[in-house]
């Protein structure tokens, strides 16, 4: 796979790095499937994302996919339920992308714990931004259900899941893959937001898997997940 970086400047939330991977033998013109991943140098790294997506392209799983690694900058200030973030990366990352590479249909969107939420967070703001969502362990932190009062964002992030669960209609049609390690301190949380987006006609799949709020089960959680995430490809 072949690597550009990118900065995609002046956005709401300040300068965005990132770096585009693309399948060796294609060319910016030609139409991939995108999938943009919050956190996506840890995601490299760590869970060897790039690696487990080469596997499952050749073993005829998933399509060759171009995918986008994020770089979080300040993480918890863009990522804790910020708007500013949601806007950035829907109307200002996402345009500067398409527009240097083509994509098959609309892109995925992925990340763990607070990657997790700001990706609900962009398509709820953004509905229809995004064909799937793949979300790992999500901090969707709620009053009585999780001891995180003291986290600096709290309220902002409290505030949001509470305005996703007051929603009696579905706002996006995106497809929403969830999961959980059944070790883990965000299993109640999860658990109760994908009741609620499906009480509110959202099409959502929870899986809890052994594991914990880590890297390695976030890998571990890829097959077939993450795959059922990025075989739902609807048109634009």
């Amino acid at each position: 796979m072949t690597r550009a970086r990118m900065t995609v400047a002046g956005t709401p939330a300040g300068d965005v790095d990132l770096v585009v991977v693309t399948p060796v033998g294609t060319r910016r013109a030609e139409p991939l499937p995108l999938l943009l991943a919050h956190d996506g140098p840890e995601y490299s790294r760590r869970a060897h994302l790039l690696s487990v997506l080469r596997t499952a392209v050749t073993e005829r799983r998933v399509p060759s996919t171009r995918v986008v690694l994020l770089e979080p900058g300040p993480r918890n200030e863009r990522y804790a339920a910020n708007p500013d973030w949601a806007e950035a990366l829907t109307q200002h990352v996402l345009p500067r992308v398409q527009a240097a590479y083509a994509s098959d249909g609309k892109p995925a969107l992925m990340g763990a714990s607070l990657g997790a939420l700001a990706s609900l967070q962009a398509e709820w703001l953004h509905p229809g931004t995004f064909g799937s969502l793949f979300l790992q362990s999500g901090s969707f932190f709620r009053k009585r259900v999780d001891d995180e009062e003291d986290f600096e964002h709290w309220h902002r992030v409290t505030r949001f899941v509470t305005d996703v669960r007051r929603v009696r209609r579905r706002r996006t049609d995106a497809h929403v893959v969830m999961t959980c390690g059944t070790e883990e301190g965000n299993l109640a949380n999860n658990r109760q937001m994908a009741q609620a987006l499906t009480r509110s006609g959202h099409d959502v799949v929870l899986t809890e898997a052994p594991g914990g709020h880590d890297w390695r089960s976030w890998q571990a959680a890829f097959s077939p997940h993450l795959f059922d995430a990025l075989g739902h490809r609807p048109a634009r």
